[in-house]
């Protein structure tokens, strides 16, 4: 019953942390199976039972995609980015209202692994760099330069999205 209850939450948080429906799965598995042996353990932390279950939960399925990044990060080779820079002009910020909420997170599941994890943890999470260091076990500044470079890949992303809106328009 838990599982069914919470599954479409706790997979939209897997969803963040991976760019394949298989790496979610296992880790939502993963994660209920956490919880289901440390059950016994949860205490509320407020009245509203459900809202502090659902709190417990994320903790729970955010670490436990942390461990799935730090147990495979040795088999994923993390891409160079271009050197190339792209600025955005005025017109491509208003095509971002025009981004749904399932192309933003394929936009992020398109991140390599690394930015990725820095990008859901500082601005998702809002961990600082020093407890996102703490975590994946790096340096505090490359976790800031990973941040960078996730926005910066994103920028690129949304860029080149824009550019299909305005051909799709045009023709």
């Amino acid at each position: 019953m838990i599982y069914n209850s919470f599954y479409g939450y706790a997979m939209a948080i897997c969803d963040r942390y991976t760019n394949n429906h298989d790496d979610s799965v296992e880790i939502l598995n993963d994660g209920f199976l956490k919880i289901f042996k440390e059950i016994h353990r949860f205490k509320p932390a407020y009245s509203d039972e459900i809202g502090s279950f659902k709190g417990w939960l994320r903790k729970i399925m955010i670490y436990t995609a942390i461990d799935h990044f730090r147990k495979n990060r040795k088999h994923q080779l993390v891409g160079e980015l271009d050197s190339a820079v792209y600025h955005l002009q005025a017109d491509v910020e208003g095509a971002l209202d025009k981004v749904s909420y399932h192309e933003i997170i394929k936009f992020i599941q398109d991140l390599s692994p690394g930015y990725r994890i820095v990008l859901n943890l500082f601005i998702v999470e809002g961990l600082s760099h020093e407890e996102i260091a703490e975590q994946l076990g790096i340096s505090v500044g490359t976790s800031k330069s990973n941040l960078a470079k996730a926005r910066k890949q994103l920028q690129k992303i949304l860029f080149r999205q824009n550019k299909i809106l305005i051909a799709k328009n045009a023709g």
